[in-house]
């Protein structure tokens, strides 16, 4: 009798263990000119994230372009191998987990997912320059213990051209770096992304459109997500993989919701509301998901006082209403 009682004690716990499912709440923590301090990531811990997104970046002159350029004296301190290093330490220090996040960004913001070469020996020279960058980050990733490592942010053109070669790196990933992996798939291309079962998240910048109102309610923006929740979901249940939201975040404009990914420089009157009602909207549809592991907030600057705020509209959500939503619903799961 002693040992049933045992046992069912045993299965209680287990069961109640395995409904308790910490989720990745993080921020994407935008590189500076300068070192992370202790301040900067207070404020990251005052709203209850357990994660955070490290972003050192390459950069390549245009899209047809195949040398990538990265860790240079000319770049800000944390965009470079010694800056992701030092936030990396700083976010552990506070225990606080980390994504490696390496970028590439074309000269003038060209999207890209149009990055795409012109010539077999230009896509040649850009998978060997990229080996290249991307295997320095893994290294990185292994040495700081980073508890995931995104291979790639919106490539499109560069995967579905080259599957062979995506395919040969992660195992060469695989081999220098032993924790998790996903890749940043932009919203309109995760469905085409072929090497997922090769990671272990099924990793979407989730920019999705949802709604053309200037300030669409939580239930309207819900009810925006239903459709594609519903194929996020059969993705996730067909790869056996679970989905992380490598990015998401909307802007404090009119129309958030219309077309979230813009990053032009519009005159959209600033929308607090339709901000913070967005952030609502997705944490109540996805955080309660079984497959879904969580998400990166675009975008969380370091030097927290000096930006965002009431006449912003942009993506931050810093010294906003969005920000209390974030705090929230993070200290929830």
């Amino acid at each position: 009798m002693r040992r049933l009682g045992l046992l069912f004690l045993c299965l209680l716990q287990f069961s109640c263990t395995s409904q308790v499912m910490e989720k990745i709440n993080g921020v994407s923590f935008v590189a500076s000119r300068n070192k992370a301090l202790q301040t900067h990531v207070d404020e990251v811990m005052r709203i209850n994230a357990n994660h955070a997104a490290v972003m050192p970046f390459g950069f390549i002159r245009d899209i047809h372009s195949p040398e990538i350029i990265f860790d240079t004296d000319r770049q800000w301190f944390g965009e470079t191998k010694q800056g992701a290093k030092q936030y990396i330490e700083m976010l552990h220090k506070n225990n606080i987990e980390v994504m490696l996040k390496p970028q590439i960004w074309i000269w003038r913001g060209e999207f890209t997912g149009t990055l795409i070469m012109k010539s077999e020996e230009d896509w040649k020279t850009l998978e060997e320059s990229y080996d290249k960058f991307m295997l320095t980050y893994a290294r990185v990733a292994q040495e700081t213990n980073v508890a995931v490592l995104c291979i790639g942010t919106e490539l499109e053109k560069f995967v579905i051209n080259r599957p062979e070669y995506w395919k040969g790196l992660i195992n060469k990933i695989r081999a220098i770096y032993k924790g998790k992996l996903t890749y940043a798939a932009n919203w309109d291309e995760y469905k085409r992304t072929p090497f997922w079962e090769a990671l272990d998240y099924i990793g979407i910048d989730a920019y999705f459109p949802l709604s053309e109102s200037k300030t669409p309610s939580v239930e309207e923006l819900k009810a925006g997500w239903k459709p594609w929740k519903e194929k996020i979901a059969l993705l996730a249940k067909k790869v056996g993989k679970p989905v992380l939201f490598t990015e998401f975040g909307y802007r404090s404009m009119d129309y958030t919701a219309k077309k979230p990914w813009l990053v032009d420089e519009n005159e959209e009157r600033v929308n607090l509301n339709a901000q913070a009602n967005a952030k609502r909207a997705i944490f109540e549809e996805f955080w309660k998901e079984d497959w879904f592991a969580g998400g990166y907030v675009w975008k969380w600057f370091i030097d927290h006082k000096r930006v965002g705020g009431a006449q912003d509209n942009r993506f931050t959500p810093q010294n906003k209403p969005a920000q209390e939503i974030i705090k929230k619903y993070y200290s929830s799961y």
